[in-house]
């Protein structure tokens, strides 16, 4: 019996039934629940790919030989936020904070997939761990206590506060001109929440500052140098994404990307 579990023999059947709808992999976390180990993707995010028009397909995990069959089967990539942080040593700094969660799991194979997403011109997307993780990737550092940076406002919503305080407007943002973040939206300055300890200390080479946060935290980047659609955010837009106009006009944008995607590599579905 052949063995059609292995990416690679995904990737070769997938022409066969392509969905209808562009596919984006959106990577899991890793979780203790109880005793036991889970893979995790907040709904939020999920319900993000769906409002792109998009179909979001969940991956736990790549060793290093499977991602580029993964990518195979993507018509874009969405790296989520999560309460966990990346892991310092990928930017040569030890822990900051002991008590702060990680993910080491999740470091293994999104730092290696961010880079190949970009030297395959895959679109991407990326919410706050998401967006710092692609700076690590592609060779920046963090601040893993931007409130602790003399000129830097703290950042962090109150912990016990409900989400939707949590979540709330929290501060402007400042859309660098002539980038690709005011084509998107068309708009010099917004509110967005903030949900952040860490930020962008060292921007990765190749990178283009897309907002600043008034007290100078990069806020949004692109990936210069990349031959597709990249569009990095510190906020959560995915938070109540289809009553806000910034969130909605970003996620359209990502989806028209997938789709472009879609049909120059898949050809244009019946």
């Amino acid at each position: 019996m052949n063995d059609m579990t292995s990416p690679s023999t995904l990737a070769s059947a997938v022409p066969a039934a392509l969905p209808a709808k562009p596919v984006v992999l959106v990577p899991a976390c890793n979780r203790m629940l109880g005793e036991h180990p889970f893979h995790v993707a907040g709904k939020k995010y999920l319900d993000a790919v769906r409002l792109a028009g998009a179909q979001p397909l969940i991956v736990p995990y790549a060793e290093p030989g499977d991602i580029d069959a993964l990518l195979d089967l993507a018509d874009g990539v969405l790296l989520t936020g999560s309460p966990s942080n990346v892991h310092p040593s990928h930017f040569g700094e030890e822990v900051h904070d002991p008590a702060l969660p990680l993910d080491p799991l999740r470091d293994s194979w999104t730092l290696p997939l961010i880079r190949r997403v970009v030297d395959r011109g895959i679109p991407l997307f990326t919410i706050c761990r998401g967006t710092q993780e692609t700076n690590v990737a592609l060779g920046g550092s963090l601040h893993q206590a931007v409130h602790e940076v003399e000129g830097h406002q703290d950042h962090r919503a109150p912990g016990d506060a409900p989400a939707a305080t949590q979540y709330g407007p929290a501060h402007d943002v400042l859309v660098t001109p002539g980038g690709l973040l005011e084509k998107v939206i068309g708009r010099p300055a917004f509110e967005v929440n903030s949900v952040h300890g860490q930020a962008v200390n060292r921007l990765a080479d190749g990178l283009r500052v897309e907002a600043r946060s008034p007290d100078g935290v990069v806020e949004a980047f692109s990936v210069a140098e990349s031959t597709g659609f990249s569009l990095c955010v510190q906020w959560h837009p995915e938070w109540l994404a289809a009553d806000n106009p910034v969130s909605v006009a970003m996620l359209t944008a990502f989806g028209e990307a997938c789709r472009r995607y879609r049909e120059g590599h898949r050809g244009p579905h019946p």
